[in-house]
């Protein structure tokens, strides 16, 4: 069996950045730039007052004070077009453009004003509460490279650039068929042996966490004909997931019904837990990774292998996300020779570590443990049995949907 970083590996070689898009810049947080952004312009655009007062000349106020002749008023975005003449001030706000001939801002709470005069016993250095001309940014500057997943931040620094549209690269469509005789829809009346299908809407509401577009197929029958109608209904996607049929049981018949339409298996089965018999290969072009059929096993193979890959094709230069540190609030046992994937709750304790505490049950069909956690503990093949307080590795899943 492959060990959980070779099959990543193995996945991740097989796929691609996807083409670039141009979006509204309004549509870009959560996408990931395929372009630079750059700026349209320097911001401030001019030099600026950063307070309510007064536009001055420095030197009027130099002899530690002064009386001064308010000429004007010139609000944000009504710029005063004169020059400023010794003994002159202008009225001015936050925002507001420095008028020729000014260089320094008195501040409101520092000044007296009787009519159109304006009295001050404040001295100030020239620049003194100016916000110069470029300060946050010059223009053509780059402000976002490639390759960075947008955040709300940037889309605002994007805007502030006077960018209206960004390139992005477009998202990936991701097919979602879960199979099994078993299975009916959510909400369906169940008959005797019959189980509601978790896996497709619970894959499906993870691949928008993410930023993928899920394709959610019919349920595939127990049957390697209807396994094989798959070739029909996934044509523009660009990822196959499948849940279930995936392991050694006579009615596990992914492989060998994909295989009779085209599937070029690369690995199956790795040294994991949840989710040993996880497949993976290509459909001529198209990525494909067969899941566990196990709802939990099907997750937490998703996190640690599909997402990765997503990852790669939205352009991003480092997909795997590495795992973050904590401390263990129980005892664990001695590791088999598979990978462990523990779940978890995660708290903070009183010096503010992370403290990662594994659920006394780990069945890969406990739904409602996976619901309640907010990490996987990664246990080593063969790692040796670990004591509450001992260091350990997470993967949070709490952030996918933050």
């Amino acid at each position: 069996m492959l060990s959980v970083a070779q099959a990543r590996e193995r996945i991740l070689e097989g796929v691609f950045p996807l083409p670039a898009e141009v979006v509204a810049l309004t549509d870009a947080c959560g996408r990931v730039s395929s372009a630079p952004i750059m700026a349209g312009l320097s911001n401030p655009p001019a030099d600026v007052s950063s307070m309510d007062g007064y536009a001055v000349r420095a030197a009027d106020l130099s002899a530690g004070g002064a009386s001064l002749a308010c000429i004007a008023e010139a609000p944000a975005g009504h710029p005063f077009t004169g020059t400023l003449a010794a003994g002159q001030c202008v009225r001015i706000f936050t925002g507001s453009v420095m008028p020729a001939g000014a260089d320094a801002v008195l501040i409101q709470e520092n000044a007296r004003r009787e009519g159109d005069s304006v009295h001050t016993t404040h001295t100030l250095a020239p620049g003194t509460y100016v916000r110069r001309m470029g300060q946050d940014f010059a223009a053509g500057q780059v402000l976002v490279p490639a390759g960075r997943r947008l955040s709300a931040r940037d889309v605002g620094l994007a805007a502030a650039a006077n960018n209206a549209w960004v390139q992005v690269t477009r998202r990936p469509r991701v097919a979602i068929a879960a199979t099994g005789d078993e299975l009916l829809l959510p909400g369906s009346p169940l008959g005797a042996g019959q189980i509601a299908n978790s896996n497709t809407p619970m894959l499906a509401a993870l691949l928008r966490a993410v930023g993928a577009e899920p394709v959610m197929l019919p349920v595939l029958r127990d049957d390697m004909a209807d396994v094989a109608t798959l070739e029909r209904m996934i044509d523009g996607v660009d990822m196959l997931l499948t849940a279930g049929g995936a392991s050694v049981g006579s009615h596990d018949l992914v492989r060998a019904g994909l295989e009779q339409v085209g599937l070029k298996t690369d690995f199956w089965k790795i040294a994991m837990r949840p989710g040993r018999p996880l497949m993976s290969g290509h459909l001529g072009r198209l990525p494909f990774i067969g899941l566990p059929g196990n709802p939990v096993a099907a997750f937490v193979c998703s996190i640690v292998f599909v997402l990765p890959a997503l990852r790669r094709m939205a352009g991003l230069a480092h997909p795997v996300e590495p795992p973050v540190h904590a401390i263990l609030g129980c005892d664990v046992p001695q590791n088999d020779q598979r990978m462990d994937h523990l779940r978890a709750t995660l708290a903070q304790d009183e010096q503010g570590r992370l403290v990662a505490t594994p659920f006394p049950k780990q069945d890969s069909a406990m739904l409602h443990v996976l619901a309640q956690s907010q990490a996987l503990v990664l246990r080593a093949p063969h790692a040796p049995a670990a004591r509450k307080g001992d260091t350990c590795a997470v993967i949070r899943i709490d952030h996918v949907f933050a």
